[in-house]
């Protein structure tokens, strides 16, 4: 379901695009429009789970965010020719963001952790585009990402979301 919404919005909005440089459109498009974008898409059906475990919404979440993973690594290597092992940080990033945003679900802050997960892929799309350097960057971002989505876990409870 994530994949489709995601094609779906930026089908919408890429053309606010139109007119600029090719440099800055794609800024535009990857580092602001798509954090937005595959964050929302990725936690939207978990906001209609009910009888849940602050827990088992973060499993799903990271369930959910490895097959949006699995999706756009099969998409940029065989659609756009991306050599694979460059898309292999996202089999580790999108599960940690998405499980970012399913703990504010979880806890009744969606919008604070949320924004935590579209500051971290903004930041990973955003150096991967302007840095010399991206896979340095890249690997801090999802070090980061993962780190704060296992502390994140530790702090889970077995409680029913009502």
């Amino acid at each position: 379901m994530s994949v489709p919404i995601t094609l779906f919005i930026i089908q919408l909005l890429d053309p606010l695009t139109t007119g600029l440089d090719p440099f800055y459109a794609g800024l535009v498009s990857t580092a602001f429009f798509s954090p937005f974008i595959e964050e929302f898409s990725k936690v939207f059906p978990l906001f209609y789970r009910h009888g849940e475990t602050q827990r088992s919404i973060f499993n799903l979440a990271v369930m959910v965010g490895l097959g949006f993973a699995i999706v756009e690594l099969i998409t940029y290597v065989v659609v756009v020719g991306v050599p694979w092992y460059f898309r292999l940080p996202g089999l580790l990033f999108h599960p940690a963001s998405t499980s970012i945003s399913a703990y504010g679900i979880a806890t009744k802050r969606p919008v604070q952790f949320y924004a935590i997960a579209v500051a971290l892929h903004f930041t990973n799309n955003f150096f991967a585009l302007v840095n010399p350097f991206p896979v340095s960057v890249s690997i801090f971002v999802v070090a980061l990402t993962v780190f704060v989505s296992w502390k994140l876990n530790q702090r889970t409870q077995e409680k029913i979301i009502v």
